[in-house]
């Protein structure tokens, strides 16, 4: 196939991009920098001034959107939130203007989302059914995102929300963060440690992005997370067993709120995400245990 890319030098997209040139894929990256042409990759310039995409983008197979300033750069002030929000915005009008203006229109698009688009709860479970929505920042962001995104059916073009879970992979992601204290020798309970976290290995979350594009079944919103979340403490005490370090000074709630603001919400709050989407469509992960990803990632 021949597949565009938004967001392919990031964490995920590179992870992305690996895997689907090694399958013998055509990938399209779109760039706002120039680059050289590698092996199965060509690098196309986009949002810049007179930037056409469209004009290498014909005959694509599908377009893969996961461009947008990380959720994971900087304090939450009232400027990163706008970045945060006005990048995915942007982007998406931007992949949206592509799609129609390409007399040949892609199979599908696949839209970067999260989890974070339902309310923290360390009590209810959530799956692709609900419609129950957050009403903090990042929920908001999600919602504006997958609303935009939706006007590709406008095109025909099949349309399918990747809600990544948290992201787990050594040079990415927020798991250097997590390890840090524990390589520290300073790792432990994170808040109340009762809080949920719906991670994912990042090949997995590749490899569930390649299913939803080659299973044109696939349509709307899919939880990209494994299907055994965690609570906060027991993630620590499996990071802690994978780095060979004790895990015993608690980082109380009050700390990381005065130490990150709002962005404290995406270690004492979290949600019970299930990837009932992926698993009734007959994905397999790879990782579907956290013990066995964290081995994976520090083999």
């Amino acid at each position: 196939m021949k597949i565009a890319i938004t967001g392919g030098t990031g964490f995920l997209g590179s992870a992305l991009t690996e895997l689907l040139v090694a399958n013998g894929h055509e990938v399209l990256i779109l760039t706002r920098s120039k680059k050289s042409h590698e092996r199965g990759i060509t690098y196309v310039q986009w949002m810049t001034d007179g930037a056409k995409p469209e004009s290498q983008l014909e005959g694509i197979d599908a377009i893969v959107n996961l461009a947008g300033t990380s959720i994971n750069d900087g304090l939450w002030t009232d400027k990163q939130k706008k970045k945060i929000y006005d990048s995915r915005v942007s982007a998406t009008k931007e992949v949206l203007r592509v799609i129609s203006a390409l007399q040949k229109k892609p199979e599908v698009l696949v839209n970067a989302s999260a989890v974070g688009i339902y309310p923290a709860s360390e009590h209810k479970t959530y799956t692709e059914t609900d419609r129950e929505y957050g009403s903090d920042f990042l929920a908001e962001t999600v919602l504006a995102w997958e609303g935009l995104a939706e006007q590709a059916k406008i095109d025909g073009v099949r349309t399918a929300y990747a809600r990544l879970g948290i992201l787990l992979g050594k040079d990415g992601g927020a798991l250097p963060l997590m390890a840090l204290p524990y390589k520290l020798f300073a790792g432990g309970t994170v808040g109340t440690g009762r809080q949920w976290l719906s991670w994912i290995h990042v090949r997995d979350a590749a490899r569930a992005i390649v299913f939803a594009i080659e299973h044109p079944e696939l349509t709307g919103p899919f939880n990209v997370t494994a299907p055994n979340p965690q609570r906060m403490k027991t993630v620590g005490k499996d990071i802690a067993r994978a780095l060979g370090r004790p895990h015993w000074v608690p980082a109380p709630s009050f700390a990381l709120k005065a130490a990150l603001g709002d962005k404290s919400r995406l270690v004492l709050q979290g949600q019970r995400a299930l990837p009932t989407v992926l698993l009734e469509h007959g994905f397999r992960f790879d990782f579907p245990n956290l013990p066995e990803a964290l081995a994976d990632i520090y083999k």
